[in-house]
């Protein structure tokens, strides 16, 4: 009996913190970059990507040169934030929904902490929405999906319709 008790004591323990300890590495469909990822899905971005992708900082530091051929939708998120876990599915969906459109990415900022630095990213989730020919615009906080589409159309789409 005392080894049944134990058993369980130890399943109890081990089994939330192997979840809470897990990474995306481990999760193929997280762990998706500009080069493997289909175009609506959502790819997480490291900072060789973000520079060929997005923005060369490191070319361009003065000026804000958009690298991207369709508008995009920057998610500063990390696994233990509640709020960008519940927003995931969201930016999913509009990824499938605006597929040609628009590319939804991600950057880790625990991962990617100078891509953080760049945009002053001190609260998440933080949204970068950048147009293929304007300056981005920022949003912090978790947003409805309505939020999210109205950026969309009027801000990232607005030029294309």
């Amino acid at each position: 009996m005392k080894i049944l008790k134990y058993i369980l004591v130890f399943a109890a323990i081990w089994l939330p913190a192997e979840s809470i300890f897990s990474h995306p590495e481990e999760n193929p469909e997280e762990n998706l970059t500009a080069a493997t990822a289909a175009p609506d899905t959502i790819v997480v971005l490291n900072k060789a990507d973000f520079l060929a992708k997005v923005y060369n900082y490191e070319k361009h530091p003065q000026e804000w040169v958009y690298e991207g051929k369709l508008p995009c939708i920057i998610d500063f998120y990390a696994d233990w934030c509640g709020p960008c876990r519940k927003v995931a599915p969201v930016l999913k969906a509009l990824a499938a929904e605006y597929k040609g459109k628009l590319i939804i990415y991600k950057i880790d900022v625990d991962r990617e902490k100078e891509l953080a630095r760049l945009f002053g990213v001190s609260s998440i989730p933080m949204y970068l929405f950048i147009p293929e020919k304007d300056k981005p615009q920022t949003s912090v906080g978790a947003m409805p999906r309505e939020s999210f589409e109205k950026v969309i159309k009027e801000f990232l789409l607005k030029d294309s319709e």
